[in-house]
């Protein structure tokens, strides 16, 4: 090869990597720039369409935090203590709230969805949420179904048996769980636990004077 071919050569190598990477840039910046929308849209209905709120405000214009979650999730128990905090320290000044995210790696996270939703509907909520959390070392990651241990939990909890049961079958409570998942996505969500303040993803696994932080220098921004 002649020295003028390998110089052409060279160049048009270096062109066509430049353009590799320049695509490369592009589609990146591309999804970011697409899942960022995703977000702000999805947060600004993060806490209208369905979450289920542990404390609430009665200020419209509340800070709003908000959990994406796992029950199986290991993450997820070990961040549960942190927000636990959060809601006593901050009951009634912010509108705190879960939606469901049950990842499909873990067997009994959709069961446990389900059974928290179906508890929902006889007020008992927050007690099952509790009990899933407080429990989970005893029946996560087990790779055969946990109904009966989860309808023990509901008989604990004091439930109609025959109206809890006919809920945890109920397409409509699948659904639910389903609609949380897919608002999830369309978020951003990637994994569990996930948390969004006033609409904004925040990084993963908080600690509570992070959270604690965050959430105060918007409760500052609105008194300002």
């Amino acid at each position: 090869m002649s020295t003028s071919a390998k110089v052409q050569w060279a160049i048009s190598v270096v062109t066509a990597f430049a353009v590799v990477i320049g695509l490369s840039v592009y589609f990146t910046t591309v999804r970011k720039e697409n899942r960022a929308a995703a977000t702000a849209d999805a947060g600004s209905s993060l806490l209208a369409d369905q979450a289920h709120l542990l404390t609430s405000s009665t200020d419209d214009d509340a800070v709003t935090l908000i959990e994406f979650l796992d029950f199986e999730c290991e993450s997820c128990k070990a961040l549960y203590p942190t927000m636990e905090r959060i809601r006593s320290d901050y009951a009634g000044r912010i509108n705190l709230g879960v939606r469901y995210f049950p990842l499909p790696s873990h067997t009994n996270s959709v069961l446990a969805a389900r059974t928290v939703e179906a508890a929902s509907r006889q007020g008992q909520f927050t007690e099952m949420y509790h009990r899933m959390f407080d429990t989970q070392l005893q029946w996560g990651e087990s790779a055969v179904s946990q109904q009966d241990v989860f309808v023990g939990f509901a008989r604990d909890l004091g439930m109609d048996m025959s109206v809890f049961l006919r809920d945890l079958g109920d397409p409509a409570v699948a659904d639910r769980v389903e609609q949380d998942f897919a608002a999830g996505l369309a978020a951003g969500v990637q994994g569990t636990p996930t948390l969004f303040l006033d609409g904004a993803l925040l990084p993963p696994m908080p600690t509570y004077d992070e959270l604690s932080t965050w959430i105060d220098a918007r409760l500052e921004g609105q008194d300002s």
